[in-house]
């Protein structure tokens, strides 16, 4: 029995906002799996759909398997990146799909794990890895990048100030002692940013999120999904999207934005010299937050927010 246990955020506004025809054959795709969560209620709700489940992490697979037993012959799972969906799809012969779920972010149990490397709060490797088979790791990465490439990944993925000043202290650091723990870089960012204030984000959490961004390509990864998901969805099939910084929501609310428009044209031409056309309309005007009662069961789906737009036809 896997020990791999994450309690899903939004399940509920999911299963709701990605609703289709219960008798109606559907094929879904999940491309950050994880245990699953999402996905078994989906599968349950709709017994005609067929999912295609992928993720980097083998330990979130093999929970996912065990949890999708029910629904076996329907279930399709592969390892690797969630931009790489639709040449998994192709091997199926999906040639379009029905719905496309992404719930962004680290999972639980990576953070849980001092192994992993992914939390401040436990001391363990610098690693940072979804997907273990990759070479690069947040170790690897401090003990290589310059202090400019550290300082431009601290200041555009963490958004925090001092980005520049803790990426010259790591590079100086580093030349007596390589950085391997987390503890050590818990250690710097104490004393390059300072203490963490009661009611303050801690200091670290930015750093380490701006690391686990950068080592696994994150923003790359949605932005090159989402490039290619529209033609890939028949018509009313829907693209939901459950981010957990302002980063990633930032790039799914401007892509909804300009795909629900028709004219992109700067303002002020007499004409339309674009010819571009609106191929989806948003079902959430406003990102869907989780609820009193979830917050309370669920501190960390205080940062998740949901958006969810549908294809029509031009």
């Amino acid at each position: 029995m896997s020990d791999f246990c994450h309690i899903p955020v939004l399940p509920q506004e999911v299963v709701d906002l990605l609703a289709f025809p219960a008798d109606k054959p559907l094929r879904l795709i999940d491309g950050t799996l994880g245990g699953a969560s999402h996905s078994a209620l989906l599968l349950q709700k709709h017994p005609l759909m067929e999912l295609l489940g992928i993720d980097r992490d083998e330990d979130a697979l093999a929970a996912a398997e065990e949890k999708l037993a029910f629904a076996r012959d329907r279930v399709f799972l592969r390892r690797g990146n969630f931009s790489e969906m639709f040449d998994y799809a192709t091997e199926l012969d999906w040639e379009t799909v029905d719905g496309i779920l992404l719930d962004l972010g680290v999972s639980s149990p990576q953070l849980d794990r001092p192994e992993r490397g992914f939390s401040w709060r436990f001391d363990g490797p610098l690693d940072m890895r979804m997907d273990n088979r990759s070479e690069m790791t947040a170790a690897r990465l401090l003990n290589r990048a310059s202090a400019e490439e550290l300082g431009k990944i601290f200041a555009e993925y963490g958004e925090f100030r001092g980005a520049y000043r803790l990426a010259q202290e790591i590079v100086a650091r580093r030349e007596n002692a390589p950085f391997g723990s987390t503890s050590d870089l818990v250690k710097v960012c104490d004393d390059i940013l300072g203490k963490s204030h009661p009611g303050k984000l801690p200091v670290p959490t930015l750093v380490f999120q701006a690391l686990r961004i950068a080592v696994n390509d994150e923003l790359g990864e949605l932005k090159k999904t989402l490039s290619n998901a529209v033609s890939h969805l028949n018509v009313s099939g829907k693209i939901a999207v459950i981010s957990f910084h302002s980063l990633e929501d930032r790039i799914v609310k401007e892509f909804f934005r300009r795909e629900s428009t028709d004219c992109l044209c700067p303002p002020g031409l007499p004409v339309c010299r674009c010819g571009h056309r609106a191929t989806l309309a948003v079902l959430t005007k406003k990102p869907v937050t989780a609820s009193e009662k979830e917050l309370n069961e669920n501190r960390r789906s205080a940062c998740a927010k949901l958006r969810v737009a549908e294809k029509i036809k031009i």
